[in-house]
């Protein structure tokens, strides 16, 4: 089957989880209800409303579940202080995005 088969099921909403930086994924989906990780993304959004739907509103990466990844604090978003989120400091803040099996 493709990926999208595989992943895109049923009629109820996947969650969306910050991810802790010395941590898997596979971990922290696995520890809730919502136990499959369909992926880690680092996610950055730009201030501002979108006016048009080619503007780039943000940026991604899209990693694993099964890896910790870079283990820099600034990257988890618990974690960092509050002024570097306000501040526009440039940092992808990363999530895991879970669902049910």
């Amino acid at each position: 089957k493709q990926w999208y088969q595989r992943r895109v099921r049923g009629t109820w909403g996947n969650v969306v989880l910050p991810k802790e930086n010395t941590r898997f994924c596979d971990d922290i989906c696995g520890a809730t209800k919502f136990n499959v990780c369909d992926a880690e993304v680092a996610l950055i959004g730009y201030p501002g409303k979108a006016k048009n739907y080619t503007t780039t509103v943000g940026s991604f990466y899209n990693y694993g579940c099964t890896k910790a990844g870079n283990p820099n604090v600034a990257f988890d978003e618990v974690k960092a202080p509050q002024d570097g989120i306000f501040q526009r400091r440039v940092y992808y803040y990363r999530f895991c995005c879970c669902r049910l099996a």
